[in-house]
C-alpha cells in the first residue's frame, strides 16, 4: 500500500486537536519513552542544527527543544493544522512544507530526526534522499516509528492493531477512518535489515536497528 497524500493530509486535518491525547492512551504512555530514547540519540551527536520532518502536532521536536536548548530546532509538516497546535505547544521555529520537497538548501543540517512520520511518505526511498540533501557531511538522521514484533507477541499485537486500535481511536478522535488504513501501513512499514538496506541505498553510512518495547516500534540512525 503507497500511502495516498491527500487522504493522509485530510485525515491528520481532522485528528489534529486529539492527537497527542490519542497517541498517549493508545501507547498506554510509552511513546513518551520512545521519544527519551531519542532526544538521548540526538543529544549524542551534539548538533547545533536540526531538521524534524512530519513535525505533527510536535511532540519530538518540543522534546529535543526542552532538553537541549542549544539546538535550533525546525519543525517541518504539510499539514498546517498540526503545525498550528505545534506553534501552541512552544515549538518555536515551524515551516509548512512537503517533506518528498523540502524548500531547503543542500548540507544545511547537522541532523534530521523524523517520528511516526516516513512511514506516511508515498516514497521511503525518495523521502530518505530528500533528508539526506538537506543533512551536512557526517550528519546524522533518526527515525522513529513503528514496527512489527516477533514469535507469538506478534499475533496479539496484531489483534490489537487491526481490530481495538482502530475503534478505540474512531471513539477517541470521531473520527474512525483516520486510523483505518494504519495497521495495514505498519505491516507494510520496511523494517530490521530491509530498512537499514533502504538507508544505505539512500547513501548513509552505518545504519543502527534498535527495537523498543518488543518490537512494537524502532528507531533507526545512520550517518552521511
Amino acid at each position: 500500500m503507497t500511502p495516498d497524500a491527500d487522504y493522509v493530509h485530510a485525515a491528520f486535518s481532522r485528528i489534529a486537536e486529539r492527537y497527542v491525547t490519542v497517541n498517549h492512551v493508545l501507547s498506554l504512555g510509552v511513546d513518551i519513552l520512545w521519544r527519551i530514547r531519542a532526544v538521548e540519540l540526538v543529544a549524542d551527536w551534539k548538533p547545533s542544527t536540526l531538521l524534524d520532518v512530519a513535525t505533527g502536532t510536535g511532540d519530538l521536536a518540543l522534546d529535543i527543544q526542552w532538553e537541549l536548548p542549544e539546538v535550533e530546532v525546525l519543525g517541518v509538516d504539510f499539514c498546517e493544522p498540526m503545525l498550528e497546535i505545534a506553534r501552541r505547544r512552544g515549538l518555536r521555529h515551524t515551516l509548512c512544507a512537503d517533506a518528498m520537497h523540502l524548500p531547503l538548501p543542500h548540507s544545511s543540517f547537522d541532523a534530521v530526526t523524523t517520528a511516526f512520520g516516513l512511514r506516511n511518505m508515498r516514497d521511503y526511498r525518495a523521502a530518505l534522499q530528500e533528508f539526506r540533501r538537506v543533512l551536512r557531511p557526517h550528519g546524522h538522521l533518526l527515525i522513529l516509528d513503528f514496527s512489527m514484533p516477533e514469535g507469538i507477541f506478534a499475533g496479539l499485537y496484531r489483534l490489537y492493531l487491526h481490530h481495538a486500535l482502530p475503534r478505540l481511536a474512531g471513539i477517541l478522535t470521531s473520527a474512525p477512518s483516520a486510523y483505518s488504513y494504519l495497521g495495514e501501513s505498519i505491516e507494510q512499514f520496511p523494517r530490521c535489515e530491509t530498512m537499514c538496506h533502504l538507508l544505505m541505498e539512500a547513501e548513509f553510512s552505518n545504519p543502527v536497528y534498535l527495537p523498543l518495547f518488543g518490537g512494537i516500534a524502532a528507531i533507526y540512525y545512520a550517518q552521511v
